[in-house]
């Protein structure tokens, strides 16, 4: 029986160097690749420089891939292992398919009965929720919050009722230069005693993870919130006062 060739999902560290990002084991399983889907290229071959490849980073492969592809675009994406390579398909930070474009090409990975493999790398949802303290049984991610201040702030009041009624932490992510006045309305739409997590530059020597009560946050001076990161809100319901 034929070797199916396979699909390695690979973790971009989320700030610092790939070797504290990355375990050995991946990082072994990467060099063995000479073809791979990312975003980005030029950021594909800075990582890729700095994993070590075995050859000259000119004789790879690396193919751009968007979440407006159409179907031809996915045959050309998978053409290595239609030949019976292996693939490596990247994010531009953290984990591929994970609030990241990536879900569709392992998808299509899985449509043709490839193998599909993802390596051990950093999460910033995962690390976030480790270290935040709330619930962790049960989440989920809502991706970006609306931009529309009005919309945005009703959206904040279902989350935090959700939260309240199945005792469940709810993750949103932000862009940095739209951080500060997500954290406002946050602090001007939730319940005094909901519990609100910052989680910035995780994997960086200057990471903040904070858990505080709303009412506390507002009595605090608010976070410099100038790189990538979560928010985890837990609102007190019967289950979790």
């Amino acid at each position: 029986m034929s070797r199916r060739p396979v699909l390695f999902l690979i973790p971009t560290p989320l700030g610092g160097s790939v070797a504290n990002s990355l375990t050995p084991e991946a990082l072994a399983k990467i060099r063995t690749l000479r073809d791979f889907v990312a975003e980005n290229a030029k950021t594909a071959r800075a990582f890729l420089a700095e994993v070590e490849m075995p050859c000259p980073i000119r004789e790879l492969q690396i193919v751009e891939h968007n979440v407006r592809a159409a179907p031809e675009d996915t045959q050309a994406l998978l053409a290595p292992m239609t030949a019976g390579r292996d693939l490596g398909l990247m994010s531009e930070a953290g984990c591929p398919a994970i609030a990241d474009p990536g879900a569709w090409v392992v998808a299509a990975a899985h449509a043709k009965q490839f193998r599909v493999e993802p390596l051990i790398g950093p999460s910033s949802l995962v690390l976030a929720l480790m270290a935040s303290g709330l619930q962790g049984q049960r989440f989920t991610f809502h991706g970006y919050l609306p931009r529309d201040a009005a919309t945005r702030q009703n959206n904040i009041r279902q989350l935090e009722a959700r939260s309240a009624s199945a005792d469940e932490t709810q993750l949103f992510i932000e862009t940095p230069y739209r951080n500060t006045a997500l954290f406002q309305a946050l602090l001007d739409t939730c319940r005094g005693d909901t519990r609100l997590c910052v989680a910035e530059g995780l994997t960086l020597p200057d990471a903040f993870i904070q858990t505080r009560e709303i009412n506390a946050w507002r009595q605090q001076p608010a976070p410099i919130l100038k790189q990538p990161a979560v928010f985890l809100l837990l609102a007190r319901g019967k289950k979790s006062s």
